[in-house]
């Protein structure tokens, strides 16, 4: 089983996969919780472009996923894969489960419709992503992973990230600077985050990024948050936070 993270992992064998996405929580979650969020999650984390209707992740006209009648138990809920564009073939489950203090979404035996090779630089990064956010989301914000960082030491480190970012611009760039330093502000933030949690503004003003409970962001979970950033400037709230489930602690 090849691990993507402490909390992602990923295996194949002639041609089924096996995945594994799972985060810590303070409480446990019951099998009908958990079947009644991922339904709203799929909307809210798609922008509307996909929806579970009867038992059939959809997105616009096209069944995705088509799913048997879900198994909902204590604690857990599993639905067998039957069909759909993105399968293969029939067989395997997905399920999600509330146990020991963790969420976990598992996918067993799937069999998708993507040549392995392609599959795992397309649709697995983003099952990936989707799953990491909604898990963080079921377990939420509260307790908090830490204490939040002070708000006038986040704008000071985020000073200095820029600074440090034009830095290296005018160092390697000659020419299209504007462009540079939008890709080398996205490089440097997004390799910061998912590797430590600290750029050098956070390591200068004691700080880091985790993701909600506790963990390190994923590369993909840091580049939501990058992305996000402008809706926080405009609305002046992080709201980069609240779509990447990320907090910024102290420490």
């Amino acid at each position: 089983m090849l691990a993507l993270n402490e909390d992602i992992y990923v295996r194949w064998l002639d041609g089924r996969v096996w995945l594994e996405d799972s985060v810590e929580t303070p409480r446990p979650v019951t099998g009908k919780e958990l079947r009644e969020r991922y339904a709203a999650d799929l909307p809210a984390l798609t922008a509307g472009l996909a929806r579970l209707t009867e038992n059939t992740v959809r997105v616009g006209p096209i069944d995705l996923v088509r799913f048997g009648r879900p198994k909902v138990l204590r604690n857990r809920v599993d639905w067998p894969i039957e069909s759909g564009a993105a399968a293969g073939g029939p067989g395997g489950t997905f399920s999600i489960k509330s146990a020991a203090g963790r969420l976990e979404a598992r996918v067993e035996s799937y069999k998708p419709t993507l040549p392995i090779a392609v599959y795992m630089f397309t649709q697995l990064p983003i099952h990936h992503l989707f799953m990491r956010l909604h898990l963080l989301r079921v377990r939420g914000r509260d307790p908090l992973p830490g204490v939040p960082a002070d708000p006038h030491r986040r704008r000071r480190a985020a000073v200095i990230d820029g600074v440090a970012c034009v830095a290296l611009t005018l160092l390697f760039a000659r020419r299209k600077r504007l462009k540079a330093l939008a890709g080398v502000s996205l490089g440097y933030h997004v390799a910061c985050w998912s590797l430590s949690g600290r750029t050098l503004g956070g390591l200068i003003e004691n700080q880091r990024v985790v993701a909600v409970d506790g963990s390190r962001p994923s590369a993909a979970q840091a580049l939501v948050r990058f992305l996000a950033l402008p809706w926080s400037w405009i609305q002046k709230r992080p709201v980069h936070d609240e779509v990447a489930c990320t907090e910024v602690v102290a420490g």
